[in-house]
């Protein structure tokens, strides 16, 4: 990895792009540090210091935002609500037969639905910017800070609409940077900024499990956690360039005096198909009754029930419940992004056919068939490596926004994997040896 990115460097065009993907990641970073009118930073400051790691609801949107979210700034939502619109409007596709038609229609239909999802985000921004001000105002974004309820010392109309409309501009800006990173940078932009969001969290993480270590210092809890994740960076890499192929051939066809076809490939089904999506899915359905429970008034059983099971990430209910919420939705996910009717029915317009399988409809059923076969190992190790927070918690006393928990990890090998490879694409490309040197 480290001698392509020295060969990318080299090459001049390439360079460029690095460079300015490099700049455009300074400028986000510097973004997540800028208050937004109307908040009191130094007593945020103090309530970041005072909650010491332990984020509770909103930890995960915190991570994906690089830590903005607690400190207040113009890039809090970060790149979440740009997420969340993708992910609706790509299970839209499924059920909606206009968006369908769009995305079947090539390049016009993919613009098309890239406008769609982002109007939506931009919507979403306001729901959840408008969400975050009114959670900052009732002192509930960090209970038990002695000084929560004056974060937003004027709480007149005109300051929430000037606070909503600066979260909504931020998020807007994020999503024109990650445009700008796909377009003219390396990578896929929104990606590479979810990456940076969640690797700009590890430092700190890191130093606070050693400061909270009793063994020589801190330093013994401070290495295993480092040597843990080691071992889960390969686990992840391993797991995810794992893939079954499934042979396909081709007929040879002749049209006129030529002759066309007659090549063997493959079709790649991943173990992990779903990538980090179920993990998200769980995650965010696990906040929805915790977070109805913190906003409702009185002190009955079923918020009692709530507050006792489902808030904290080491209570059996909890993790029994997220495990069986990723598997879940690992498989309705495939189910809805893995299409076997399409795949054969494209398979026999072409004359192509799996050996030993029928065109048509038994093609689809084998394929139905693996790929349930190879889903259930993808979803089992989502489920495991998820749950990897919850160890540390028991085990090192940890907060749950542990560095190395699952969603973070998955993220950061996905992405580092896919910049990777096309970088080396692009090198392959300018540096082609062909019959002259």
């Amino acid at each position: 990895m480290l001698t392509a990115f020295a060969r990318a460097f080299r090459t001049p065009d390439l360079r460029k792009k690095l460079l300015f993907t490099l700049a455009i990641i300074v400028v986000y970073r510097v973004g997540t540090h800028i208050p937004i009118p109307g908040v009191n930073y130094k007593a945020v400051q103090t309530c970041v210091n005072e909650a010491s790691g332990n984020q509770g609801l909103f930890g995960l949107v915190n991570m994906f935002s690089g830590g903005a979210l607690l400190q207040i700034t113009i890039f809090a939502l970060g790149i979440m609500p740009y997420i969340t619109a993708s992910i609706i409007l790509q299970l839209l596709t499924v059920v909606i037969p206009r968006l369908e038609a769009l995305k079947k229609e090539g390049q016009a239909g993919t613009t098309k639905i890239t406008q769609y999802t982002r109007y939506l985000t931009v919507a979403l921004a306001i729901l959840q910017g408008t969400g975050l001000v009114a959670t900052a105002r009732s002192g509930a974004l960090f209970s038990g800070c002695t000084v929560a309820s004056s974060i937003v010392p004027d709480q007149a109309i005109f300051t929430t609409i000037t606070m909503v409309i600066c979260m909504t501009s931020g998020t807007a800006v994020v999503m024109w940077l990650g445009e700008l990173i796909t377009d003219r940078g390396i990578g896929n932009g929104m990606s590479i900024l979810m990456f940076i969001s969640i690797a700009a969290t590890f430092p700190s993480a890191l130093w606070a499990i050693k400061k909270q270590g009793t063994l020589a210092g801190g330093w013994i809890e401070f290495g295993t956690v480092i040597a843990v994740g080691l071992v889960m960076v390969a686990l992840v890499v391993f797991v995810e360039q794992a893939q079954r192929r499934v042979p396909v051939q081709y007929a040879k066809r002749m049209i006129g005096r030529r002759s066309y076809g007659g090549t063997s490939t493959y079709i790649p089904l991943k173990v992990n198909q779903a990538g980090v999506i179920p993990v998200i899915f769980a995650s965010s359905l696990l906040y929805i009754p915790a977070l109805v429970a913190q906003f409702a008034g009185g002190n009955s059983g079923w918020k009692q029930w709530i507050s006792t099971n489902l808030t904290k990430g080491d209570h059996p209910i909890y993790i029994t419940l997220y495990f069986l919420l990723i598997v879940f939705f690992a498989f309705f996910y495939v189910a809805i992004s893995f299409n076997p009717e399409e795949v054969a029915d494209n398979m026999k317009k072409y004359g192509g056919f799996i050996p030993g399988i029928r065109a048509g409809r038994p093609t689809a059923e084998y394929l139905s068939y693996v790929l349930n076969r190879i889903t259930w190992p993808g979803s089992l190790y989502l489920g495991l490596i998820a749950l990897v927070p919850t160890m540390a918690l028991v085990g090192f006393g940890a907060s749950q926004n542990f560095p190395f928990g699952g969603t973070s990890i998955l993220i950061i090998v996905g992405v580092g994997l896919e910049t990777v490879k096309q970088i080396e694409s692009q090198l392959q490309q300018r540096n082609y040896e062909g019959f002259l040197r």
